[in-house]
């Protein structure tokens, strides 16, 4: 499964080129697909209308959406954050702790486009799609 983070779907749905949205655009009909809760609110705060909005909800929700709001993830994800400072990496968004947590916790590979997920594959091995 590949998780894909909001990084990648606000460019996808503006029709921005670049090589994640290439890439997932290339393997809608190859590859399983899914996203987090957390990452389908960001993706619709985003979204400038209610007509958008609707659009976008129906496409994301057609695909796997986890829960990631537990007790144990949140406990896992801070020990990965003070895991990082203790290393020198310093995450700038809590919510990209709890989405690289879920996907390492979950063996889902992610595919991003924000440096923060950068010293989870680095330093804990979280598996990234590189388009």
């Amino acid at each position: 499964m590949v998780i894909v983070d909001s990084t990648v779907w606000v460019d996808y749905f503006n029709g921005q080129h670049n090589p994640e949205t290439d890439w997932l655009d290339a393997q809608v009909d190859q590859q399983r697909f899914g996203l987090t809760t957390i990452i389908l609110s960001e993706v619709l705060q985003g979204v400038r209308d209610e007509r958008s909005a609707a659009h976008v909800e129906k496409e994301l929700l057609r695909l796997e959406v986890f829960e990631t709001t537990s007790v144990a993830l949140a406990v896992e994800a801070a020990r990965n954050y003070r895991t990082l400072r203790n290393r020198g990496k310093t995450v700038r968004k809590t919510i990209d702790v709890l989405i690289a947590t879920f996907c390492l916790q979950e063996q889902h590979s992610l595919l991003h486009r924000d440096r923060d997920f950068d010293p989870f594959e680095e330093l804990l091995g979280l598996s990234v799609v590189h388009a």
